[in-house]
Protein backbone atom coordinates (compact mmCIF):
# COMPACT_ATOMS: atom_id res chain seq x y z
CA UNK A 1 0.00 0.00 0.00
CA UNK A 2 1.46 3.33 -1.06
CA UNK A 3 0.44 6.47 0.83
CA UNK A 4 2.00 9.72 -0.40
CA UNK A 5 3.16 11.69 2.64
CA UNK A 6 2.04 15.22 1.69
CA UNK A 7 -1.38 14.07 0.52
CA UNK A 8 -1.82 11.78 3.53
CA UNK A 9 -1.07 14.59 5.97
CA UNK A 10 -3.39 17.01 4.15
CA UNK A 11 -6.28 14.54 4.07
CA UNK A 12 -5.74 13.69 7.75
CA UNK A 13 -5.74 17.39 8.59
CA UNK A 14 -9.05 17.88 6.76
CA UNK A 15 -10.63 14.88 8.51
CA UNK A 16 -9.69 16.26 11.93
CA UNK A 17 -10.71 19.80 10.96
CA UNK A 18 -14.30 18.84 10.10
CA UNK A 19 -14.47 16.21 12.88
CA UNK A 20 -14.91 13.37 10.43
CA UNK A 21 -12.32 11.77 12.68
CA UNK A 22 -12.33 12.36 16.42
CA UNK A 23 -9.52 11.33 18.76
CA UNK A 24 -10.15 11.12 22.48
CA UNK A 25 -7.73 9.01 24.46
CA UNK A 26 -9.22 9.98 27.84
CA UNK A 27 -12.87 9.23 27.00
CA UNK A 28 -12.86 6.44 24.40
CA UNK A 29 -15.72 5.61 22.08
CA UNK A 30 -17.48 2.23 22.01
CA UNK A 31 -17.71 0.57 18.61
CA UNK A 32 -20.57 -1.71 17.56
CA UNK A 33 -18.20 -4.64 18.11
CA UNK A 34 -17.91 -3.63 21.77
CA UNK A 35 -14.30 -2.50 21.37
CA UNK A 36 -13.23 0.57 23.31
CA UNK A 37 -11.57 2.95 20.89
CA UNK A 38 -9.82 6.33 21.17
CA UNK A 39 -10.85 7.11 17.59
CA UNK A 40 -14.19 7.58 15.85
CA UNK A 41 -14.35 7.91 12.09
CA UNK A 42 -17.23 9.09 9.87
CA UNK A 43 -15.77 10.04 6.49
CA UNK A 44 -19.22 10.74 5.05
CA UNK A 45 -18.87 14.16 6.64
CA UNK A 46 -16.42 15.09 3.88
CA UNK A 47 -19.38 15.25 1.49
CA UNK A 48 -20.78 18.26 3.36
CA UNK A 49 -17.73 20.46 2.70
CA UNK A 50 -17.34 21.22 -1.04
CA UNK A 51 -13.64 22.25 -1.05
CA UNK A 52 -12.66 19.18 0.98
CA UNK A 53 -14.99 16.95 -1.03
CA UNK A 54 -13.38 18.17 -4.24
CA UNK A 55 -9.84 17.72 -2.91
CA UNK A 56 -10.55 14.16 -1.77
CA UNK A 57 -12.25 13.31 -5.07
CA UNK A 58 -9.21 14.48 -6.99
CA UNK A 59 -6.84 12.52 -4.76
CA UNK A 60 -8.94 9.42 -5.38
CA UNK A 61 -8.73 10.02 -9.14
CA UNK A 62 -4.97 10.59 -9.06
CA UNK A 63 -4.46 7.47 -6.93
CA UNK A 64 -6.58 5.34 -9.28
CA UNK A 65 -4.67 6.50 -12.35
CA UNK A 66 -1.31 6.04 -10.63
CA UNK A 67 -2.01 2.61 -9.17
CA UNK A 68 -4.45 1.04 -11.63
CA UNK A 69 -4.29 2.92 -14.91
CA UNK A 70 -7.60 3.10 -16.78
CA UNK A 71 -10.44 1.03 -15.30
CA UNK A 72 -13.69 0.45 -17.18
CA UNK A 73 -15.98 0.88 -14.18
CA UNK A 74 -15.93 2.51 -10.73
CA UNK A 75 -17.71 0.50 -8.02
CA UNK A 76 -18.81 1.95 -4.67
CA UNK A 77 -19.27 -0.24 -1.62
CA UNK A 78 -22.62 0.38 0.07
CA UNK A 79 -23.13 2.62 1.78
CA UNK A 80 -20.10 4.77 2.55
CA UNK A 81 -18.43 4.29 -0.82
CA UNK A 82 -21.43 5.10 -3.01
CA UNK A 83 -21.28 8.89 -3.01
CA UNK A 84 -17.49 8.92 -3.35
CA UNK A 85 -17.70 6.51 -6.28
CA UNK A 86 -20.26 8.72 -8.02
CA UNK A 87 -18.01 11.77 -7.69
CA UNK A 88 -15.00 9.84 -8.98
CA UNK A 89 -16.87 8.26 -11.89
CA UNK A 90 -18.19 11.67 -12.93
CA UNK A 91 -14.70 13.17 -12.88
CA UNK A 92 -13.21 10.22 -14.83
CA UNK A 93 -16.18 10.00 -17.23
CA UNK A 94 -16.68 6.35 -16.36
CA UNK A 95 -19.69 4.14 -15.58
CA UNK A 96 -20.46 3.75 -11.89
CA UNK A 97 -22.05 0.84 -10.05
CA UNK A 98 -22.43 -0.05 -6.40
CA UNK A 99 -22.29 -3.29 -4.46
CA UNK A 100 -24.53 -4.19 -1.54
CA UNK A 101 -23.33 -6.23 1.43
CA UNK A 102 -25.76 -8.94 0.30
CA UNK A 103 -28.42 -9.49 -2.34
CA UNK A 104 -31.71 -7.64 -1.99
CA UNK A 105 -34.52 -9.69 -0.52
CA UNK A 106 -37.04 -8.53 -3.11
CA UNK A 107 -37.39 -7.48 -6.75
CA UNK A 108 -34.47 -8.66 -8.88
CA UNK A 109 -32.49 -9.52 -5.73
CA UNK A 110 -29.41 -7.75 -7.07
CA UNK A 111 -26.24 -7.43 -5.06
CA UNK A 112 -24.54 -5.41 -7.80
CA UNK A 113 -26.55 -2.38 -8.90
CA UNK A 114 -25.87 -0.74 -12.25
CA UNK A 115 -24.61 -1.80 -15.67
CA UNK A 116 -21.46 -3.93 -15.84
CA UNK A 117 -20.24 -6.63 -18.21
CA UNK A 118 -18.13 -9.69 -17.53
CA UNK A 119 -14.43 -9.06 -18.03
CA UNK A 120 -14.60 -5.33 -17.36
CA UNK A 121 -11.85 -3.84 -15.19
CA UNK A 122 -13.18 -2.41 -11.92
CA UNK A 123 -11.74 -0.27 -9.15
CA UNK A 124 -13.66 -0.54 -5.88
CA UNK A 125 -14.20 2.57 -3.72
CA UNK A 126 -14.54 2.63 0.06
CA UNK A 127 -14.43 5.43 2.62
CA UNK A 128 -12.99 3.51 5.59
CA UNK A 129 -11.12 0.26 6.17
CA UNK A 130 -11.15 -1.43 9.57
CA UNK A 131 -10.89 -5.23 9.24
CA UNK A 132 -11.71 -4.93 5.55
CA UNK A 133 -14.11 -7.86 5.47
CA UNK A 134 -17.28 -5.93 4.56
CA UNK A 135 -15.36 -4.21 1.75
CA UNK A 136 -13.90 -7.48 0.51
CA UNK A 137 -17.38 -9.01 0.23
CA UNK A 138 -17.95 -6.49 -2.56
CA UNK A 139 -14.72 -7.60 -4.23
CA UNK A 140 -15.82 -11.23 -3.95
CA UNK A 141 -19.23 -10.45 -5.47
CA UNK A 142 -17.63 -8.65 -8.42
CA UNK A 143 -15.19 -11.48 -9.04
CA UNK A 144 -17.98 -14.06 -8.87
CA UNK A 145 -19.89 -12.01 -11.45
CA UNK A 146 -16.87 -12.16 -13.75
CA UNK A 147 -15.40 -8.68 -13.40
CA UNK A 148 -11.65 -8.09 -13.16
CA UNK A 149 -11.07 -6.26 -9.88
CA UNK A 150 -7.93 -4.14 -10.19
CA UNK A 151 -7.99 -3.12 -6.53
CA UNK A 152 -9.59 -0.88 -3.94
CA UNK A 153 -9.06 2.75 -2.89
CA UNK A 154 -10.26 4.16 0.45
CA UNK A 155 -9.91 7.46 2.26
CA UNK A 156 -8.62 6.03 5.53
CA UNK A 157 -7.34 2.82 7.08
CA UNK A 158 -6.56 2.04 10.70
CA UNK A 159 -3.80 -0.25 9.46
CA UNK A 160 -4.82 -3.27 11.52
CA UNK A 161 -2.76 -6.38 10.87
CA UNK A 162 -5.97 -8.36 10.37
CA UNK A 163 -6.91 -6.03 7.51
CA UNK A 164 -3.53 -6.49 5.82
CA UNK A 165 -3.95 -10.25 6.06
CA UNK A 166 -7.52 -10.16 4.75
CA UNK A 167 -6.54 -8.16 1.67
CA UNK A 168 -3.63 -10.53 1.04
CA UNK A 169 -5.94 -13.54 1.37
CA UNK A 170 -8.35 -12.02 -1.16
CA UNK A 171 -5.45 -11.05 -3.45
CA UNK A 172 -6.74 -7.47 -3.53
CA UNK A 173 -4.48 -4.43 -3.67
CA UNK A 174 -5.51 -1.67 -1.24
CA UNK A 175 -4.55 1.97 -1.72
CA UNK A 176 -5.56 4.68 0.74
CA UNK A 177 -5.36 8.46 0.79
CA UNK A 178 -4.30 8.56 4.43
CA UNK A 179 -3.87 6.25 7.41
CA UNK A 180 -3.57 6.04 11.19
CA UNK A 181 0.14 6.87 11.29
CA UNK A 182 -0.30 10.09 9.30
CA UNK A 183 -3.34 10.96 11.41
CA UNK A 184 -1.29 10.73 14.61
CA UNK A 185 1.50 12.76 13.02
CA UNK A 186 -0.77 15.64 12.04
CA UNK A 187 -2.74 15.43 15.30
CA UNK A 188 0.48 15.80 17.29
CA UNK A 189 1.87 18.62 15.14
CA UNK A 190 -1.37 20.62 15.49
CA UNK A 191 -1.62 19.96 19.26
CA UNK A 192 -4.85 17.98 18.77
CA UNK A 193 -3.20 15.33 20.96
CA UNK A 194 -0.24 15.42 23.36
CA UNK A 195 3.01 13.53 23.03
CA UNK A 196 2.06 11.54 26.14
CA UNK A 197 -0.96 10.14 24.23
CA UNK A 198 1.06 8.55 21.42
CA UNK A 199 2.11 5.34 23.18
CA UNK A 200 -1.46 4.52 24.21
CA UNK A 201 -2.83 5.36 20.75
CA UNK A 202 -0.28 3.08 19.07
CA UNK A 203 -1.00 0.33 21.60
CA UNK A 204 -4.71 0.51 20.67
CA UNK A 205 -3.92 0.03 16.99
CA UNK A 206 -1.76 -3.00 17.83
CA UNK A 207 -4.31 -4.63 20.18
CA UNK A 208 -7.72 -2.95 19.74
CA UNK A 209 -9.78 -5.76 21.28
CA UNK A 210 -7.88 -5.70 24.59
CA UNK A 211 -6.86 -2.03 24.77
CA UNK A 212 -7.50 -0.01 27.93
CA UNK A 213 -6.77 3.70 28.17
Amino acid sequence: MNVTNDTALKVAEFLLQIKAIKLNNAAPFTWASGWKSPIYCDNRKTLSYPPIRTYIRQQYVDKIREAFGSPDVIAGVATGGIAQAALIAQEMDLPMIYVRSSSKGHGLQNQIEGAIEKGQKVVVIEDLISSGMSSLKAVEALKEFGAEVLGMVAIFTYGFEVAKKNFEDYNCTLETLTDYEHLLEIALSTSYIKKDDIASLKEWRANPSTWKQ
